[in-house]
């Protein structure tokens, strides 16, 4: 491969909007969208639901389905969730290249951490910069740019912008599900590491909530008349934590017991929340079959047990796919002199999703920056034009043929 004429282009548009790019991420993430901040997650989207009327392409607000959530008091509510945003161009394209990305964080509206600032090392310090508002500007500055591209029109794209990832796509994932059957190559816009480096294998990952519910009685006057549902909670935590090392990569998280009231009552109710990961599709099974079961057995008379959740995200491992993909993506990249490379990864996303459904993909193509899901998340500025030049150059290697998309996708769908 090599940077031809029409190519060069396509970079130039990129690199004169530097300004505009890294601008329009630090105005996104200036505006609180926690997964469950109704109108920081309204107002984003429509901001950048302007900002993609600038293409030439479709754009609509696609309804979310709703999910369950278990409160602290053991109480399972119907959650709806914001809109997605879908944003198409050429669905009837011999190739067709979806791109996705998320515009809620992990900082509920009353987090302290509510704008962007500048570090005295000239890094942006702000909520979702990285993760992924500076992400998403890239995916958009990549697409404004390949549609100068002579060879646009052997490629079509959809790009999903979703409000749920950092809960686990509980309402976007059946639109993922449906654009990764449909695609050929996927692009996903969690950031990279500070030092370029992309996730290559990712492992699977499930969230349960098991509602435990006792009987509540004076702590005093009738103890043996009650069934503690916190002690019933804690000794399953214990079972729960002891599923470490059982099995090679698997890891459960006992992340937060909730329950109870009272110090002379005996807690009626209890909800143990975790997290498991998972490294393959036999360990996922595995799990999954011995969280049920810990779940059928309550430790002792006159507990009642109720499990909710699943695995959430299948496993992505390094398949035939993966490694071409990426492979072609190291190619690409050295013509820009940004070397690539790729290390495995406990950390699931949306890549997860679309390799699921038969789509292979990069997925950290977004800034280089680090800190996400803190308070000192960051991204490095000059990262936003050389990951959008990135990508629009991955974007016309595959309207060229040089990255063979088809070939791409049936070594995908040969795993499956």
């Amino acid at each position: 491969m090599r940077i031809l004429p029409p190519d060069q282009i396509v970079l130039d548009h990129v690199a004169a909007r530097e300004t505009a790019i890294v601008g329009r991420a630090v105005d996104w993430a200036n505006v609180s969208s926690g997964s469950r901040n109704a109108s920081g997650l309204a107002h984003v989207l429509a901001l950048l639901e302007a900002e993609a009327r600038r293409l030439p392409a479709e754009v609509v607000r696609i309804p979310t389905q709703a999910s369950t959530s278990v409160g602290d008091d053991g109480a399972v509510r119907t959650e709806a969730h914001a809109d997605a945003l879908k944003i198409t161009a050429r669905p009837d394209a011999p190739i067709q290249v979806v791109l996705t990305g998320h515009y809620d964080t992990v900082f509920p509206a009353e987090s302290p951490f509510q704008s962007v600032s500048t570090r005295p090392d000239g890094a942006l310090n702000g909520p979702g910069i990285a993760d992924m508002k500076g992400g998403i500007s890239v995916l958009l500055a990549a697409l404004e740019a390949f549609e100068t591209h002579p060879d646009r029109e052997r490629v079509g794209w959809t790009v999903l912008l979703s409000p749920d990832e950092e809960i686990g796509s509980p309402a976007s994932a059946p639109l993922l599900a449906e654009l990764g059957a449909r695609g050929h190559v996927g692009m996903t816009y969690e950031p990279a590491l500070a030092d370029g480096t992309l996730a290559g294998a990712r492992k699977g990952s499930g969230n349960y909530h098991l509602i435990v519910t006792g009987k509540a009685a004076h702590a005093g006057r009738a103890f043996h008349e009650g069934a503690n549902a916190v002690a019933g909670a804690a000794i399953i935590a214990a079972r729960l934590h002891a599923l470490n090392g059982q099995r090679e990569g698997v890891t459960v998280n006992v992340a937060r017991i909730s329950g109870g009231g009272a110090l002379n009552v005996v807690a009626d109710n209890a909800v143990v929340r975790f997290n498991v990961r998972v490294p393959d599709a036999q360990s996922s099974a595995w799990i999954a079959e011995t969280v049920r079961g810990i779940a059928a057995e309550p430790p002792f008379p006159g507990l009642t047990l109720d499990l909710h959740g699943d695995m959430t995200r299948a496993p992505k491992p390094m398949d035939a796919s993966q490694t071409a993909l990426f492979e072609a993506v190291r190619e690409t990249g050295a013509l820009l002199g940004q070397p690539i490379a790729w290390k495995p990864s406990g950390g699931v996303c949306e890549g997860n999703n679309l390799h699921a459904a038969g789509l292979p993909n990069i997925d950290t193509l977004g800034v280089l920056g680090g800190d996400i899901h803190s308070d000192q998340e960051f991204a490095w500025p000059a990262s936003f034009v050389a990951r959008a030049q990135l990508s629009a150059l991955i974007l016309c290697k595959i309207a060229s043929g040089e990255i063979d998309a088809l070939k791409l996708k049936s070594l995908r769908l040969e795993t499956m």
